[in-house]
């Protein structure tokens, strides 16, 4: 069975939290925890929180033993974009897009045990 957990309007662009989730896709929950509390981006943070989110939702919802939990899917989709304008020489604005994502992790029980 698959528990799932969902964090949205992250202030990260996508671009930057995917190259985080590809560190950790396929490995087991405290294996993904342990490397993601050492690693120097801040987008790490928001991605630890919901890794441990998903592993807290598979224990106290479905039993599941946490120790026994691996990353089967995770994926960080584009959320909306905040406009703003900073002031340029001349009398001119230029935009200033602030991205935002929505981070997704999907866990499940270690097959063959």
């Amino acid at each position: 069975m698959e528990v799932r957990a969902t964090a949205k309007f992250i202030r990260a662009s996508p671009r930057k939290v995917r190259l985080l989730l590809d560190v950790v896709r396929g490995k087991s929950v405290n294996e993904a925890v342990a490397v993601l509390r050492f690693m120097p981006q801040a987008a790490a943070r928001d991605v630890l929180s919901v890794v441990k989110s998903a592993a807290a939702n598979a224990e106290n919802n479905f039993q599941m033993a946490p120790d026994d939990l691996v990353i089967t899917s995770i994926y960080a989709n584009e959320g909306p974009t905040f406009k703003r304008f900073r002031a340029k020489a001349r009398g001119q604005g230029t935009r200033i897009l602030k991205r935002t994502s929505h981070i997704t992790v999907v866990v499940d029980e270690r097959e063959g045990l």
